[in-house]
């Protein structure tokens, strides 16, 4: 149920949890009574003036008109749901799968919220583009100095065999997400990038059709924000980023071994996307082909879920078993999009995050609309400087996915802007 929640009607609050006046609002009042805001840390309930936040209020009044017994019958009906249709996940490193575990109690995020959040990701998806397409381009950026070399070269995510390939259908990143987190100012903050083959969505929709259903008029007066349109342009996207009219589209995945392979089938599943291993798929002339019973067909686009190096064995890592052999060079032919681009696991790099304000005055003119955890890379010297001279205040941190270097990110504990 989490989401943005339209403004609607009821936008007052009464005593410090909003329950004067309102309907249910015994039961408001007794689930809330002891609830008390931390100091100095933001709360999603409770705003800066000690009330509740109107879009809480308006959750509560509606939630309190049902009877006890009728959410017990409702989140044992989703839960019930979530086991018949198998929706699990795997944790790293264990070999059974886990029930999804579903929060009863959502996480509402308020018109204005909402608008902040969308505006931030907006941006932050545009900026990564642009800087990955000259990356992966004229590499102006690291010409000039506006993103030292060492922090890109040395990333095992810059993949050197796809410099200079044009993405065919005109994107690097056809998705792109982001961790976010309330700041101390109370602001959202962006806590990390996820460009590699971001993860989620399947599970995201599977809670948002079983809540849906449970609570069908809550959700209605709630006039919470749709997420089919959201899969509805995506899928129409990576149609039209094909070079005919009635495109074949496949998700890539690991094999029902991989972590989230539940969400990988859902997503293929509702989006009409065939769900497909690396030995499904055979090079034939400049081409990608599924093998069917009927012989090969031709495959337009691969929504993939495995990693860059383990796409191709034949110029990326030699011992992968998930990729298809030759998926590079159909590539740079033109002949298959791949979303995202292969290679593009660099932007996650934490080391870039320091670039990113001045990249975003570079190309943008403005600054980033949403923040992120102070950055400094210490291959500077005046980086490095600033660090040293705070080695009380700061945390530091290496990360051995670099080739060469020690690189490493320090983030202020004191989480400053950056």
């Amino acid at each position: 149920m989490a989401g943005h929640a339209g403004q609607g009607n009821g936008q007052g609050s009464g005593n410090s949890h909003g329950a004067k006046a309102r309907p249910g609002n015994r039961r408001v009042a007794q689930w809330t009574r002891d609830y008390t805001r931390l100091p100095g840390i933001p709360d999603e309930f409770i705003g800066k003036d000690g009330t509740s936040r109107a879009v809480w209020t308006r959750f509560f009044d509606a939630f309190a008109a049902l009877t006890p017994d009728d959410i017990e019958r409702r989140f044992g009906s989703a839960d019930r749901h979530l086991r018949e249709a198998g929706v699990t996940y795997r944790a790293p490193g264990e070999t059974a799968d886990r029930l999804w575990p579903l929060s009863h109690l959502p996480l509402l995020i308020g018109e204005a919220d909402w608008q902040q959040l969308s505006a931030g990701i907006v941006q932050r998806a545009q900026l990564l583009e642009l800087v990955m397409s000259d990356l992966y381009g004229e590499g102006r950026l690291l010409a000039e100095g506006a993103i030292p070399a060492a922090a890109v070269a040395g990333s095992t995510e810059y993949l050197r065999s796809v410099c200079g390939i044009k993405p065919p259908g005109g994107r690097y990143l056809n998705l792109y997400a982001a961790d976010v987190g309330r700041g101390p100012d109370g602001r959202w903050w962006v806590l990390g990038d996820r460009t590699q083959a971001p993860s989620g969505a399947g599970y995201a929709l599977e809670n948002r059709l079983v809540l849906s259903r449970a609570f069908a008029a809550l959700y209605k007066s709630m006039n919470v924000e749709r997420v089919a349109p959201f899969f509805e342009a995506f899928r129409d996207a990576l149609r039209a980023s094909a070079d005919r009219d009635e495109p074949r589209i496949g998700l890539l995945t690991p094999g029902q071994f991989s972590e989230t392979y539940f969400k990988q089938a859902t997503l293929a599943r509702y989006l009409g996307f065939l769900l497909v291993e690396g030995d499904d798929l055979a090079v034939s002339g400049d081409r990608i082909h599924i093998r069917t019973v009927a012989g090969l067909k031709r495959l337009d686009v691969l929504l993939r879920r495995v990693d860059s190096n383990f796409l191709d064995p034949l110029e990326l890592d030699a011992a992968s078993q998930l990729g298809v052999p030759g998926l590079i060079d159909v590539m740079r032919k033109g002949g298959v999009v791949v979303a995202n681009m292969p290679g593009s696991g660099v932007m996650e790099a934490r080391a870039l995050l320091g670039f990113l304000p001045s990249l975003s005055r570079r190309f943008f003119g403005e600054e980033l609309k949403m923040p992120h955890i102070a950055t400094w890379w210490c291959g500077q010297k005046a980086a490095r400087e600033e660090v040293l001279s705070r080695l009380d205040e700061v945390a530091r941190s290496r990360f051995p996915r670099y080739r060469a270097g020690a690189i490493k990110r320090i983030i202020g504990k004191r989480a400053r802007a950056a």
